[in-house]
């Protein structure tokens, strides 16, 4: 591929040179997609990431490629390594208009990527975002692929005299002031000897390591502002790619790491090490 990155393209079960010029993900973000971490030719949580992709299809109306012959390519172009690897159906061609097409054969496509550096040992350095997430509840807690809300957060911080060597995330709130998440992850407070993690029923992602670690932690779904989360006892985010992310700083809000709340982080990615083997290779 021009792009460097190993990828197969398909249109229903068959294998295609090229993706579709008339395809609706691409001209309507019509699609979902998910990203997972790789390891010695498998995908650990292939199973969570695929139940994600169903109810999300299932919401959307959207055929998915069959299950079998997705992992069976998975697996072909993993050919026994590791790294980043990404699914993205889409309805599939359609021409123009929204009306969707009936029937729709999907479009989809596996492709491998690397994986990104692990963080910096003191903890993640976050900032606020300016760029706010809709609300729709229709799309809430799915990975589809309209993005552009992330895209503009991220943005924010290339230029402006702000250097990006020194911050890794932003954090975005909802249009009505709530914090929902990260721009490409999910976000945990410790509170009152209580973990907690955003709702995400009217915006925002739900993550599979999100799922993960709520279950790991016993946490708690909540509605949370900023001053929750500025005055929280410890910080954290997680994606199923980077696993579980200590935070150090938000702005002016330092997090010590003497304390027993992140010594509680530092436990759970050494729990997540011992269940992912991905995350095990970057804790040795």
């Amino acid at each position: 591929m021009k792009d460097g990155h190993p990828r197969r393209c398909f249109l229903g079960a068959g294998a295609v040179d090229a993706w579709p010029a008339d395809d609706r993900g691409l001209a309507y973000g019509d699609g979902l997609f998910e990203t997972m971490r790789a390891h010695a030719g498998t995908v650990p949580w292939w199973d969570a990431h695929w139940a994600r992709l169903a109810r999300g299809a299932e919401r959307l109306r959207l055929r998915l490629p069959h299950r079998a012959q997705a992992r069976e390519e998975a697996g072909r172009l993993l050919d026994g390594g590791g790294g980043v690897l990404k699914l993205l159906v889409s309805r599939g061609p359609g021409g123009r208009g929204y009306a969707p097409p009936d029937p729709a054969v999907p479009a989809w496509q596996l492709s491998l990527h690397d994986v990104p550096p692990p963080p910096p040992v003191e903890g993640l350095h976050l900032r606020w975002c300016r760029t706010r997430l809709a609300v729709q509840p229709l799309l809430a807690g799915l990975k589809h692929c309209n993005r552009l809300e992330q895209v503009m957060a991220r943005a924010e911080w290339q230029g402006e005299g702000i250097d990006p060597s020194a911050v890794h995330e932003g954090l975005m709130q909802e249009v009505d002031g709530g914090v929902v998440c990260a721009t490409s992850a999910n976000l945990f407070v410790r509170r009152d000897d209580h973990w907690l993690t955003p709702r995400v029923d009217r915006c925002g992602v739900a993550g599979v390591c999100r799922a993960w670690a709520m279950q790991a932690l016993g946490a708690a779904e909540a509605r949370l502002d900023v001053a929750d989360v500025e005055t929280a006892e410890s910080v954290f985010l997680c994606n199923a790619v980077r696993g579980i992310l200590p935070v150090a700083r938000l702005e002016a809000r330092c997090w010590t790491r003497d304390t027993p709340a992140h010594r509680q982080v530092v436990a759970l990615r050494s729990r997540l090490a011992a269940e992912h083997p991905a995350f095990e290779m970057e804790m040795s």
